[in-house]
């Protein structure tokens, strides 16, 4: 292991974000050696002949040569007995911004912990405190509590471009898997239906990596479709991605075609709309179909998605159960895989 000598800060570790925070700024901190962290204080590497920064004295100590690297924002951060422990563990990065849920403890600790997030993660230019997605249009209540004044980012997916507003759109990065999952389904020539599209990631993916007759990307929110169509063109999917603004209720409508393969990413609402999907679909229909669900209540939820479809006159001749994520305690982010099938006495 090499060492080198060089002048260095010794900082508690009560005080050592907003202190690594105003080195960076004034270009001081050095990155050719690591930080160390000890169990009161970390001592930061710094470019300086001063005496002092800050009220600190200059000293001379040794550090291990390599790329400055602090694991976890976590570490920069010294918080009362037992609020450290509540710290979350995950949280989503969407381009330069960063959304995050914290408890009702740690809220007046927001901004420290919004400028630990920064400092830790090289490209994060934005941190913003977030409330659950609600309605149809997938919104959430956000607060920049770090970094720039900005929610417009462009995320990057198997080599694919996003352009994503995280205040008026909705994007989750931790169903980048499950899209690859459901292009790898897609057949040669199937008409794809994305009846909540959002930004369109799922359009986009099955259109470039797959080979659709063509893929109906369909949103409510304005604005979501105007960033769809920008995605669109940016991953060069004109020819084979129809971008429509419209309510999904209206599907029927607008399609004169019947869809050989839905997509329903509605989380928590998707179920009203089951019965309109299945009237756009084709005698054998795959059905993507996601929801936010208690563990206890997944096959109640299955149980009366079968009831919806007898209605309709179709039967679900497979249902695959995908957990996908963990979205609270025994509440799981899941995928049905459906294969519904016209009854053969319904015209």
């Amino acid at each position: 292991m090499t060492k080198k000598k060089t002048k260095a800060l010794c900082v508690p570790l009560s005080k050592a974000e907003p202190v690594r925070r105003y080195l960076k700024e004034q270009h001081l901190l050095r990155e050719d050696v690591r930080i160390v962290k000890e169990t009161t204080c970390i001592y930061f590497p710094i470019a300086s002949k001063q005496k002092e920064i800050l009220n600190y004295p200059v000293i001379t100590k040794s550090f291990e040569v390599g790329t400055l690297k602090t694991h976890c924002y976590k570490d920069l951060l010294k918080l009362p007995k037992g609020l450290q422990e509540e710290l979350p563990t995950s949280y989503d990065i969407i381009g330069s911004v960063i959304l995050i849920k914290l408890p009702k403890g740690l809220l007046r600790y927001r901004k420290q912990i919004g400028h630990a997030l920064i400092d830790t993660h090289k490209n994060i230019r934005t941190v913003c405190l977030v409330d659950p997605v609600s309605g149809e249009l997938r919104t959430r209540n956000i607060t920049i509590i770090a970094g720039e004044n900005q929610t417009l980012t462009t995320h990057t997916e198997y080599g694919l471009i996003f352009h994503v507003d995280v205040a008026t759109t909705y994007f989750s990065p931790r169903l980048a898997s499950e899209r690859k999952r459901i292009v790898a389904q897609v057949k040669s020539g199937e008409i794809v239906v994305d009846l909540f599209a959002g930004v369109a990631p799922f359009s986009i993916m099955i259109a470039r990596f797959a080979k659709p007759k063509i893929v109906y990307a369909i949103d409510k929110n304005r604005k979501a479709i105007d960033l769809a169509m920008q995605n669109v063109k940016q991953n060069h999917v004109l020819d084979t991605v129809d971008v429509i603004h419209a309510d999904a209720n209206d599907v029927g409508k607008i399609l004169l075609v019947k869809a050989d393969r839905i997509i329903m990413n509605l989380p928590f609402s998707a179920f009203k709309f089951f019965s309109v999907a299945l009237s756009i679909a084709a005698p054998i229909c795959k059905v993507h179909y996601y929801d936010i669900i208690r563990e206890e209540d997944i096959e109640g939820r299955v149980t009366a998605l079968k009831k919806v479809a007898k209605k309709q006159g179709y039967t679900l001749t497979e249902v695959l159960i995908h957990k996908i994520k963990s979205y609270a305690p025994r509440e799981f982010y899941i995928g049905l895989d459906i294969t519904a099938t016209k009854h053969a006495d319904v015209a």
